[in-house]
């Protein structure tokens, strides 16, 4: 006879929230908060190592690409053997005590920072710090549930995590840090077309895999550049699915009341009526395109769009004065051309006129530009 599941155990709230089917289970809920709340504040007084004596529960396991096969192995990376349970002082010594100055990245709930393990590893450390305790601990546990899903060269490696003095998770990190930090940062004029063009098609493979390949449809919901990991051969790599969502397979939407994520990368019908679906996401890479063409921020000092600003460029079919001065005009005029035609879609006003990742890949990329060309031209129309 099978056991009896007990929603209130730590197998069975972990198991709840992996799985996260569609029966309207919250890993938010008051009781299962409760019941993570005393296991965390348990894991602070103790030892993290306490958390890794949870029974093994079922998870399919992740094939890059591939349909989901049932297997029997840990529940999340935090139960995992191969990844490694941090302690708070671990943390604090490889990101100099959390000191601003290690600072890549921010989010509605967390900061991220670069550091150093005693082994020379770097790491990007995800500390979550805004909100109520409840808060923090849901947001960890369903960001959790995402990443167990996720399995695909263009998405952050995550190598552990930590509870001790906070909700923490840690990934790896090439010297490269953050396409924000590179493109934006001092040393923009390393990022030459072929290295940008490279990073353009990446991100768009990892969104073609959470949209429609990985076991669950992801909607990322904060596609923004200091989101873009880079490794040490500019392959980009996404992180940060605090704001992600599950999109059931029989929902074309989700609406959502609480306003999230980056300004600058939100998709009109986002900001009007609270839609996530995929388009969401579709609208947020065309604003990081025009970033890669143009060299210029989503929001620049004084709170102009990179989308207003590039609009009548586009409309105009002006390459030059779209095109990044620090280029110094070197780059693929076809390959320039195909990143204008996919961005000017990508940020279109309606939903309806985007195209879906799909149609950005290199493998059909042509195909679509030749019949969004034989179309009557509807870009950045409002």
């Amino acid at each position: 006879m099978d056991e009896k599941k007990d929603s209130s155990s730590p197998k069975g709230v972990i198991e709840a929230c992996v799985n996260n089917n569609n029966n309207g289970f919250d890993c938010s809920t008051p009781k299962t908060l409760f019941q993570w709340s005393k296991i965390f504040k348990h894991a602070e007084i103790g030892s993290l190592k306490r958390l890794t004596s949870f029974p093994p529960i079922s998870v399919p396991k992740i094939s890059k690409g591939k349909s989901t096969r049932s297997t029997r192995e840990n529940p999340l990376p935090l139960l995992r053997s191969s990844l490694v349970n941090f302690s708070l002082s671990q943390l604090e010594d490889a990101t100099s005590n959390f000191s601003n100055e290690n600072i890549i990245g921010r989010g509605g709930y967390s900061e991220v920072y670069k550091g150093r393990l005693q082994d020379g590893e770097l790491i990007a450390v995800k500390r979550l710090s805004k909100g109520t305790a409840d808060e923090r601990i849901a947001n960890f546990l369903c960001e959790l549930g995402i990443i167990a899903h996720v399995d695909h060269p263009n998405t952050a490696k995550l190598i552990g995590c930590g509870v001790e003095g906070g909700m923490h998770l840690v990934f790896q990190l090439s010297p490269l840090g953050s396409l924000g930090s590179l493109l934006h940062g001092s040393n923009g004029k390393k990022l030459d077309w072929s290295k940008r063009y490279k990073i353009a098609v990446g991100i768009a493979d990892g969104l073609v895999y959470l949209h429609e390949s990985c076991p669950r449809r992801i909607i990322h919901r904060d596609i923004k550049a200091d989101n873009i990991l880079l490794t040490h051969n500019f392959e980009p790599q996404i992180c940060d699915f605090g704001l992600a969502k599950w999109l059931p397979k029989q929902w074309t939407h989700h609406n959502v009341s609480k306003f999230e994520g980056t300004f600058g990368y939100f998709a009109p019908e986002y900001c009007m009526h609270g839609i996530v679906d995929e388009k969401t996401d579709v609208y947020s890479f065309g604003v990081l395109l025009l970033e890669l063409i143009t060299g210029r921020q989503a929001l620049d000092h004084l709170q102009q769009s990179v989308v207003i600003w590039a609009r009548p460029l586009l409309e105009g079919n002006n390459i030059e004065e779209l095109v990044d001065p620090c280029l110094g005009g070197k780059y693929e005029p076809k390959q320039m051309d195909s990143l204008v035609l996919t961005a000017s879609l990508c940020v279109e006003q309606s939903p309806i006129f985007r195209p879906r990742m799909s149609c950005t890949t290199a493998k059909r990329r042509r195909k679509c530009i030749r019949i969004c060309k034989s179309k009557p031209k509807r870009v950045l129309q409002n």
